[in-house]
């Protein structure tokens, strides 16, 4: 079996590694630095990870991010990332890990590759293409939950299915399963996809608010 997630991870760390502490991101103001410390408070602390999903807990992880920036240098907290989530943790089981961490580990990725480098698009191979795709089937749903006005049909090369309530007017989203994961987790200014459809419904989907 191939580990896709721990492949994603060890090359996100290489990343991380050559672009250093404070390259830009697309998430928002955080630099490579900040996403690096949430990817280790994230799988680390859950206890200080509850404010990544919820508004009112931010200060909590927040400060779990700085006070790991304040600790240790970027190598440091890099090495840390690649090895992995403490042994207690469910994510240590190989099947976990690829749910749990494959997207995670690879739109973060993207996040530091395409905010600031100016490099040529990764060249994904067939099996991670693939491996996004089995997850994109799982979590499309939950991802575009929020369109209204519209039912959304994602179009891979492997495989088709709606979303919506179906009288609504339908936009297909053509792309690589990554791409849509990109235009679903708000990344929409550099996901490659093609949406097709009527154009007001369109609009709706292209400006739609979309994430876990």
């Amino acid at each position: 079996m191939i580990r896709h997630a721990r492949a994603e991870r060890a090359a996100l760390c290489d990343t991380l590694l050559e672009v250093g502490p404070d390259a830009p991101t697309l998430c928002g103001d955080w630099t490579s630095g900040d996403l690096l410390a949430h990817l280790i408070v994230r799988e680390g602390r859950p206890d200080e990870a509850a404010g990544i999903l919820l508004p009112r807990l931010a200060g909590r992880a927040e400060r779990a991010m700085a006070r790991l920036r304040e600790r240790h240098d970027h190598e440091t907290l890099v090495e840390r990332l690649r090895q992995g989530p403490p042994r207690w943790h469910p994510t240590r089981v190989p099947a976990v890990d690829e749910q749990a961490n494959l997207v995670e580990m690879f739109v973060h990725h993207e996040d530091i590759l395409r905010a600031g480098l100016g490099a040529p698009r990764r060249s994904l191979s067939t099996e991670m293409v693939s491996a996004l795709g089995d997850r994109l089937a799982v979590m499309g749903p939950m991802l575009f939950r929020r369109t209204t006005g519209a039912t959304i049909e994602i179009a891979t090369a492997r495989w088709q299915t709606r979303i919506g309530k179906g009288s609504d007017p339908v936009v297909q989203i053509h792309g690589r399963p990554g791409e849509i994961f990109l235009f679903g987790f708000g990344r929409q200014a550099v996901a490659e996809i093609e949406l097709v459809g009527p154009p007001d419904a369109v609009e709706t989907v292209r400006t739609t608010s979309y994430g876990i």
